[in-house]
C-alpha cells in the first residue's frame, strides 16, 4: 500500500508542473542570428526613420502675398500673423489677394510653414 501511495504522489508531483508549463503562452519568434548580432551592436537610440510631415490647416485674411510667401492674420480673439512659404508644389484654388479670406493647408519643416494648398473663399453675398 505504501508503494502505491508513493507512486501516486510521485506521479502527481511530475504531472502538475508539466501541466503548468503546457499553459504558458507561445514564445516570440527568434530573430535571425545575423539580424540579432547587427541589432545588438547598435546603441539603443531614437528611431532615425523619417516620419511623414504632419499636415495642418488654418483660415485667415490675407495680409500680404507675393510669388514666394503668404502672410495671413488668423481670426479669433488672439488673431496672429502666420507666414507661409509658397513653392511650385503649392496648389492654389483662386487667386489670393490682400483682404481675401483663405484656407491654408501646410506642413512645418525646419521651423518654416510650407503651404501645400491655398484656397480662396468666396465673399459672402449680402
Amino acid at each position: 500500500m505504501k508503494t502505491i501511495r508513493n507512486m501516486f504522489l510521485l506521479g502527481v508531483l511530475v504531472t502538475v508542473p508539466a501541466m503548468g508549463m503546457a499553459q504558458t503562452p507561445a514564445a516570440k519568434p527568434a530573430v535571425a542570428p545575423a539580424a540579432k548580432s547587427a541589432a545588438s551592436t547598435q546603441p539603443a537610440a531614437k528611431s532615425t526613420v523619417d516620419k511623414a510631415p504632419v499636415s495642418h490647416a488654418t483660415k485667415g485674411v490675407v495680409k500680404s502675398v507675393d510669388a514666394k510667401s503668404l502672410v495671413i492674420t488668423t481670426s479669433g480673439a488672439k488673431g496672429k500673423d502666420l507666414t507661409f512659404v509658397l513653392d511650385s508644389t503649392t496648389v492654389k484654388t483662386g487667386t489670393p489677394a490682400v483682404g481675401a479670406t483663405v484656407e491654408v493647408r501646410y506642413k512645418t519643416e525646419a521651423k518654416q510653414n510650407i503651404a501645400t494648398a491655398v484656397s480662396v473663399s468666396e465673399a459672402k453675398k449680402k
